[in-house]
């Protein structure tokens, strides 16, 4: 998953949040490797003489860090070494600029719930972490995780450590390892770069690194954002009526307050909007407006529009610096992230389009609550990253159902941000769609985009087809003896909770198998299935015989 500059790293660096485990894995890791374990909050009592409660106590929290650095200095000096860091390590540049030079860096990702869980059952007391003393633990832990998250997410490899034991842990850190040991690159630059408050992680493009900011209330910091950018000349909004009419006077005070000048285009609400006509009423706007290559493109939308308003910047004058704002749960989990954008062809779904990434992606949970019920559809796109990346994020979904889908702010946040770091953990590693990884993304939807087209994109919402193709894919992978049946009824369950439709009826069957074929995996006239082998174990298949297609068609159209 890493690409590294150099052709064997030093040492494995451990990154995370207190309590995810860092310093036992760390043994472990260094045992299998046979390398030796360093600790940097050893070095730092070991130097100092004293605990580092009483270092906080006595001389506080800017004298720990002055410690911490040196100390993790001190660990950098060794080769052949796992460094365990402390949770707050990364908060330095020039602490993530030392981890990063000469050592894989690898953070262990966990649940405020799973972290406070081990702390309590290693016996810890909050007074014995110092940052957690104060107030409600629980709380405390959420607060402070998510205000790092974006420097957390700036590693060569997460593993994402609910449910696992440390020895599962290790046995993953170290495989990364031998991995990227055999010669996966990275690039080091990005730990380098400042990183946006709120970022919940990083896409690598060849275009240049963007962060994905997840935050609750994060519109009102569009304009200083911009600005601090460099994006701030002139700005052309691109967004739908609807859009227009909930947020469009934050929009203009976040901009305003940072004297901005902007235009705004509205287009009609819906998938019908995605075409070449539209796309070619914007470009006649920016025309008269004497659009320039200095000027910015925001997509302010949910899907439709991010695909849309990326398209014509990507086209527009070659290109023009876009920012995606995506106000749908859809465009926050998915259409926004990763580049793809492009319009609809009456015969067949995106088929006209390119890769054009954004500079940024600047996602607020909060606009979601003026959304009506079936755009919570959406949540089947993370539903998916769940599905095919991580069963702890699965389990996430099906824990917190409730919080979710009354768009409690933590949790939401926290789904919204979890999918965000998968997708962009995928696209980094496969940018174009060039060795299969990325493909894995269209699970479900090679009926999804049959079940749209042959609707003429008017019947169903995308989460909506998606639950269905979901449906569809796992009963294939059932039937070929791929996936367990308890495990796709698993997944059809978590789909009903979050009220997505797993069956659908008044389609027909010969209309939706020759859209299939017309889906963009088609490879040599052979329709490919992403298919699943287990939670997280997405697999590519060519060649699905068609009675089992058909059998799996016949399980979802009613």
């Amino acid at each position: 998953m890493a690409r590294l500059s150099m052709n064997r790293p030093l040492r494995v660096v451990l990154t995370g949040f207190s309590g995810t485990g860092k310093t036992a894995v760390a043994e472990l890791v260094a045992a299998k490797l046979r390398w030796q374990a360093v600790d940097t909050d050893s070095l730092i009592e070991r130097a100092a003489g004293r605990s580092i409660l009483d270092i906080f106590a006595r001389e506080g929290e800017p004298r720990f860090r002055e410690l911490e650095s040196e100390a993790l200095r001190d660990a950098c000096r060794h080769q052949r070494a796992v460094v365990s860091t402390g949770g707050g390590a990364v908060l330095r540049p020039e602490n993530r600029r030392l981890m990063a030079d000469g050592g894989f860096v690898v953070c262990l990702e966990a649940r405020p719930e799973t972290i406070k869980e081990r702390l309590l059952r290693e016996g810890s007391e909050p007074l014995e972490r110092p940052l957690l003393a104060n107030g409600d633990w629980l709380a405390r832990v959420r607060s402070l995780k998510r205000a790092r998250q974006h420097l957390y997410a700036l590693c060569d490899y997460t593993v994402h450590a609910d449910g696992l034991t440390p020895e599962q842990v290790a046995d993953e850190v170290a495989r990364a390892w031998r991995e990227c040991e055999k010669g996966a690159t990275v690039d080091r630059e990005r730990f380098d770069v400042a990183v946006p408050e709120g970022a919940a992680a990083v896409v690598s493009a060849s275009t240049g690194d963007y962060p994905i900011v997840v935050q609750w209330g994060a519109l009102a910091s569009l304009g200083a954002r911009l600005r601090d950018a460099g994006l701030a000349h002139h700005v052309y909004l691109i967004t739908d009526e609807q859009v227009a009419h909930h947020h469009g006077d934050d929009v203009e005070a976040a901009l305003q307050s940072a004297g901005i000048d902007f235009d705004v285009f509205p287009i009609p609400p819906g998938e019908a909007s995605k075409t070449l006509t539209t796309a070619s009423s914007v470009y006649d706007w920016l025309l008269d407006r004497k659009a320039e290559r200095g000027h910015t493109i925001v997509a302010v939308g949910g899907g439709v529009v991010t695909d849309l308003g990326g398209y014509v910047a990507a086209t527009f004058a070659r290109g023009l610096p876009l920012i995606h704002v995506p106000t749908s749960l859809l465009g926050m989990v998915d259409a926004a992230i990763g580049g793809k954008v492009a319009v609809n062809h009456p015969k067949a779904k995106n088929m006209i389009g390119t890769f054009y990434h954004p500079q940024m992606v600047l996602a607020d949970p909060a606009l979601l609550r003026t959304l009506p019920p079936r755009e919570m559809s959406g949540w089947a796109e993370a539903i998916k990253h769940a599905l095919i990346a991580d069963e702890g994020y699965l389990r996430f979904f099906e824990e917190n159902a409730d919080g979710i889908l009354k768009l409690e702010p933590e949790v939401t946040t926290e789904a919204i941000s979890r999918s965000a770091v998968i997708k962009a953990a995928i696209v980094s590693e496969d940018e174009r769609e060039t060795t299969g990884r990325r493909s894995l993304l269209n699970y479900g939807h090679t009926l999804a985009h049959a079940i749209e087209s042959t609707t003429g994109y008017q019947r169903f919402r995308h989460g909506e087809a998606d639950g269905i193709g979901m449906t569809a894919a796992a009963a294939i992978s059932a039937r070929m003896g791929l996936l367990e049946p308890a495990v796709a009824a698993r997944q059809r369950a978590v789909l009903e909770r979050y009220n997505l439709p797993t069956r659908v009826d008044g389609l027909d069957r010969g209309q939706l198998t020759a859209a299939m074929a017309l889906d963009k995996k088609v490879q040599g006239k052979t329709v490919r299935w992403v298919l699943l082998e287990g939670i997280g174990k997405p697999v590519l298949r060519d060649g699905v015989p068609p009675d089992v297609v058909d059998a799996a068609l016949g399980e979802v159209l009613i």
